[in-house]
Order: C-alpha cells, then sequence, then structure tokens
C-alpha cells in the first residue's frame, strides 16, 4: 500500500501548489460549456495565465472541482443553482442565492445575457402541443439525458408536476437528436439553445404548467478570484448581457453543424465585436486533420504518462501483495477478492468518489482510479506464478542452506516472472483503454477527444481519440512481448549453461 500512500502525499502536494497565479477555468462536458467556457477564458487569457479544464462531466464534479479549488469559476445556470444544487423547494431570488453561496465560499455574477431552459421535443410532425399532452400517450418512449433523469429540477419533479408514467430511457445529450429523427425514441429532452432544433425541424413542447424555471447563464465562481485575479476579472465582467440567445444558438451551430473547434468559435464571436457567428461556415475539417491535429503529441503523452505511471505504482504495491498471498494461504483469498472487488467498481463512479476525497481533480485521481484497475491482474499472477513454481525446487533452495527471503529472490521470483510479466502486460493494456475515462475529469489523454465528440456527436473526433489508444494498446502489448521473448531466451541459455 505504499504505492497508494505515496499518491495521497503527491496529491496534497499538488494540491499546495495549485495557487500559483493561474486562472483556471471549468467546462461541464456538452457544446454549450465547452464555448461559454472558452469564451472565458480568451477573455481573460491577455491579462493573466489561464487554464481551461475542459469537460469535466456534470454538476456534481464541476461544483466539487470549484469547491476544493481545482477551479475557479465555471459558467452555470440560475436554474440549475437554485433547484440542483442549493435544492431550494421554491424559486429564491438571485440575492438570496448569493447568500446560501457565499457560505460555501462561492458566488455568483456576470450574467451573459441568455436564459438557456430545459425542455422537451418532439418530432415535428407529433400531434403535441404541450407538455400536459404527455400524459394522454402513455406508448411515447422517452429518450433523456441520465444528468437529466437524477436531477432534483428534472425528469422525477416534471413527471410529478405533470402525471407522466413513463418510463425514461438514459440516453446521452449528444446523440438524443439522432435516436429522435431514426424514431428510436419520440421524446428527448433539450437545451432551448440547441443548434439541432431548427435542423431537425422539432417542436417544442409548451410547458404549460410552468415546471421549468428560468436559465440564466452565469458565472459561478469561488469568492477569492476577484481579488487574485482583478484585471482578469475586470475584463470577464464585461462580458455582462453580451451574449444573445440568437449568438448563443449561433455558436453552438458553428460546433455542432460547421465542425468549428471550440476555440475557434469563441475566438470568432470576440473578434466580430460580440456580433453573432452565424455568417462563420468553414469546412468541416477531415478526418486525417482531426487524427493528426496540434494536439496529438499533447494528448499521447498525458496518456502514456498516465499508464506508465499507474502500472508502476499498480507493480510496487501489487507484486508484494500477490507474493504475501502465495506465501500466507490464510490471507490468500482476503487479498485476491478485496483486489477483485475493487475492479468492479464502476470507473465514473470511482472518480466521482475520489475527487471529494482527494481534494482535488486532474491527474491525481485519475491516477488513483487507474492504479485500482491495474491491481487485480499484477496481484493475481504474481500469487499464481509463485505458487506454480515446484516444491522440488523450493526444498532444493532450502537444502543449499538458502534462507526463505533468500529462496523468494533468487528461486521464486525468477522462475515466476514470466507469469508476473503477463499480469503486468494486462495490467497495461487495460490501462490505456480505461485511461480514456481521465479526461471526464480533466486530466486529459486521448478521452478528450472522445469526450468532445460525444458532445458534438462527432464520430470523426471520437475516433481521433480512440484510433490513437488502439494504437497505444497495441504497442503496448508488442513491447511486452519482445520482453517476455528476451527474458525467455534468456533464461534458456542460462539453464543450457
Amino acid at each position: 500500500m505504499r504505492a497508494f500512500f505515496a499518491l495521497l502525499l503527491l496529491s496534497f502536494g499538488l494540491n499546495a501548489l495549485a495557487d500559483d497565479g493561474t486562472l483556471r477555468i471549468g467546462s461541464k462536458r456538452f457544446t454549450e460549456g465547452y464555448i461559454l467556457s472558452e469564451l472565458v477564458t480568451q477573455t481573460a487569457a491577455p491579462h493573466v495565465k489561464v487554464e481551461h479544464r475542459q469537460g469535466l462531466g456534470n454538476t456534481a464534479i464541476v461544483l466539487a472541482a470549484l469547491k476544493n479549488g481545482s477551479i475557479d469559476l465555471y459558467p452555470e445556470y440560475v436554474g440549475t443553482i437554485d433547484q440542483e444544487i442549493l435544492q431550494n423547494k421554491k424559486p429564491a431570488t438571485l440575492d438570496e442565492m448569493r447568500r446560501a453561496l457565499a457560505t460555501m465560499g462561492l458566488g455568483l455574477a456576470v450574467p451573459l445575457g441568455f436564459n438557456n431552459t430545459y425542455a422537451l421535443a418532439v418530432r415535428g410532425d407529433a400531434d403535441l402541443q404541450s407538455l400536459s399532452d404527455l400524459a394522454r400517450h402513455p406508448e411515447l418512449r422517452f429518450g433523456l439525458s441520465h444528468e437529466f433523469i437524477g436531477r432534483a429540477d428534472g425528469w422525477p419533479g416534471l413527471a410529478q408536476r405533470y402525471g407522466l408514467a413513463q418510463q425514461p430511457r438514459g440516453l446521452d445529450h449528444g446523440i438524443a437528436y439522432e435516436a429522435l429523427a431514426a424514431k428510436q425514441v419520440d421524446v428527448i429532452d433539450i437545451y432551448s439553445t440547441d443548434a439541432k432544433i431548427a435542423r431537425y425541424h422539432l417542436k417544442v413542447l409548451r410547458d404549460d404548467r410552468a415546471y421549468f424555471p428560468r436559465y440564466d447563464a452565469m458565472l459561478l465562481y469561488r469568492l477569492d478570484t476577484p481579488a487574485r485575479f482583478p484585471r482578469a476579472w475586470q475584463a470577464i465582467a464585461a462580458l455582462e448581457g453580451k451574449i444573445t440567445e440568437r449568438d448563443m444558438i449561433a455558436m453552438n451551430a458553428a460546433a455542432e453543424l460547421a465542425g468549428q473547434p471550440f476555440a475557434a468559435v469563441a475566438k470568432n464571436w470576440l473578434m466580430k465585436g460580440n456580433q453573432t457567428a452565424a455568417a462563420q461556415k468553414p469546412a468541416r475539417a477531415s478526418f486525417v486533420d482531426v487524427l493528426f491535429g496540434d494536439d496529438l503529441a499533447r494528448l499521447t503523452g498525458q496518456h502514456v504518462l498516465l499508464v506508465v505511471l499507474s502500472v508502476l505504482l499498480a507493480c510496487v504495491a501489487g507484486i508484494p501483495l500477490g507474493v504475501l498471498a502465495a506465501l500466507q494461504p490464510r490471507l490468500r483469498q482476503p487479498v485476491l477478492a478485496f483486489t477483485g472487488v475493487l475492479q468492479t467498481v464502476p470507473s465514473l463512479a470511482l472518480l466521482a468518489m475520489l475527487i471529494p476525497l482527494l481534494g482535488t481533480i486532474g491527474t491525481v485521481p485519475a491516477l488513483v482510479a487507474l492504479f485500482v484497475y491495474a491491481l487485480l491482474p499484477i496481484v493475481r499472477n504474481t500469487c499464481t506464478g509463485i505458487l506454480g513454481v515446484a516444491p522440488g525446487l523450493r526444498q532444493a533452495a532450502l537444502a543449499l542452506g538458502l534462507t526463505p527471503r533468500q529462496r523468494l529472490w533468487h528461486v521464486d521470483l525468477p522462475l515466476a516472472l514470466p507469469i508476473i510479466l503477463a499480469g503486468v502486460k494486462t495490467a497495461a493494456v487495460m490501462s490505456v483503454g480505461t485511461a480514456t475515462i481521465a479526461a471526464f475529469i480533466g486530466a486529459g489523454g486521448y478521452g478528450e477527444r472522445i469526450t468532445t465528440g460525444l458532445a458534438l456527436n462527432d464520430n470523426a473526433t471520437m475516433l481521433a481519440g480512440a484510433i490513437p489508444a488502439a494504437a497505444l494498446a497495441l504497442l503496448t502489448q508488442l513491447l511486452f512481448e519482445l520482453l517476455e521473448r528476451r527474458f525467455t531466451n534468456r533464461q534458456g541459455a542460462t539453464r543450457k549453461v
């Protein structure tokens, strides 16, 4: 367990260095969240060192990052703050929200100028007009985003208000429109500034019982942010009221329909003197351009670093645990069962738990998660390899006067090494794939492209992240096979001598 404690010490060290004069801006994992955060990032960039931590996930994860100081601010919506974060039973005023947020060390400011409310939509030919009509059609299939299904201001309250008995199916927001157009579902949740509403000729159902509150876009920030970054904050505050609903729809369209990068969309809007970006219609980048984009080297370095460090730490902890399990029969089943149970914890759930536990987002919780998932094959193969050593060889070693420790180092571990290496290889290959989840908490890697592709429903971008990850997994497999072959040849030569 030394590796685990080393990770904890590392996390505390990183937290201590967190206030390095960098303004850290977070964003949720959907198109508008990326764009708004890019607007804020580029607005602040001339005045301070700034870092955009993209696509951190849902409200709970981004809020946890804000509270623990991993980010300094992010765009949020008033309705979400009121009902999801503060969990108010009745709508609160802005002043009431600010007072409640202040107890958490947070503030709310800079209304950006538009309301992006939740709504439900159906195909344009559906004989429905309002949300009340849904109750009269129990056969309708609901495909709702996972966050909306679980939100306090989402499906539970909506179903109660309108008497809806349908059971919704969880669906990623990025692919909901295509699922609706393909008639795989009949009702989806949307944001009122989504660009695809018009493209797919959808009908937005009227909220005739006034369930949804206003979702005015504002900035949720740590209270010390304006004092720490006064010039940057003054520039950011100038965005107040500048973004219209039409602007936001146009920017979402530029990203989702025209294929512009989020940073380019934000830059175009800022350079046009806060005018709409609707006139910008550049050609969508080809798959090859996306695959070999400028970020490939950075993402590869991040991905390799995560895999190498997590597997090394898993070896440091897993090999001794495997030896212990092999030499102590009473501990064998508990050790293997414990590492097996760790393997069953869902990756996103583990990351969500690690963020408040470690007090940070990014590399540290990602390393801990990958370390946990790499343990089982290393522990199991080490135990199997030690147990597979012939009893006669052990007896011969003792007869030669070797102590149990000497026998372990000079007989058991060398003979078990091929099996141990096979376990390390399995852990490394698994870690290459699992490391893509690191992007959900700002640790980078190829998963950054995959999450962006999911937000945009852009297959080219998703493949541009998945293909390098697959190639790296194959390369890892090849390197370990070469290592195993070299070791086997060396062992064979030693035996002949």
